[in-house]
């Protein structure tokens, strides 16, 4: 029987919503996690790499980003930082890192 989507895809999907919702392009090159766990709580690391066109909106969208609240059942977002920003050509791609909870 399955148990819904993991946390690495809610977390996708959050972030693919919050950039279209202020209208950024952005595409998910690629995404893994990894189990975690603490003495108290369980769950992912997540390593992300984005691509987005630049733009001003990209720019605030990720100033941004750290403080946002992601809708994840089950799980929270712990942490989220941008830990580099490259720009290849006529896009930039964004790695970021994510640590994400689980809820219980």
């Amino acid at each position: 029987m399955s148990r819904g989507p993991d946390a690495g895809v809610l977390l996708e999907r959050a972030l693919l919503h919050h950039a279209i919702q202020r209208g950024i392009d952005l595409s998910i090159v690629s995404a893994g996690w990894t189990r975690w766990a603490s003495a108290t709580f369980a769950g992912a690391r997540h390593e992300l790499l984005l691509a987005a066109p630049p733009s001003p909106a990209l720019d605030a969208w990720i100033a941004d980003l750290p403080e946002a609240e992601f809708a994840l059942h089950g799980h929270l977002v712990a942490d989220l930082t941008v830990e580099s920003r490259t720009h290849i050509g006529d896009r930039l791609d964004l790695k970021l890192g994510v640590l994400t909870v689980e809820e219980r």
